[in-house]
């Protein structure tokens, strides 16, 4: 019998980077708004919804993708989050803010895409 050779855990990527990929799939139009329900929690999802319908990613041509993230950790269980996302010779910024629930799963908070974010219609 062949002595078998010890598996290595498959990495898992970071949330960071699987957010990130997650959110440039709904703005690019690659997914539905939708498929974000169970990763947001607040606001994120309607500030998700109204970015997406904009279409602020769609491309014609070369397909938007995660060039560069960076992140800082302003408290435990929370994570504010960059990425510059690439389309040929375009670049974008993307931030949002992640945070891990009692269950340890994380979920975005907020999205914002590149400038200042319009006022909510709930603020007025």
């Amino acid at each position: 019998m062949p002595a078998q050779t010890p598996r290595r855990p498959v990495p898992q990527p970071r949330p960071t980077d699987h957010f990130a990929e997650l959110l440039l799939a709904v703005l690019s139009g690659q997914r539905p708004v939708h498929s974000m329900l169970r990763h947001t929690a607040g606001r994120a999802y309607d500030e998700l919804a109204d970015l997406a319908e904009r279409g602020p990613l769609r491309t014609r041509g070369t397909r938007p993708v995660v060039r560069d993230i960076g992140y800082y950790v302003p408290r435990e269980g929370a994570l504010e989050v960059f990425a510059r996302i690439g389309a040929g010779d375009r670049l974008r910024a993307m931030a949002f803010r992640l945070e891990q629930g009692h269950d340890l799963r994380w979920r975005c908070t907020a999205v914002e895409l590149g400038g200042p974010r319009p006022p909510h219609p709930h603020d007025r």
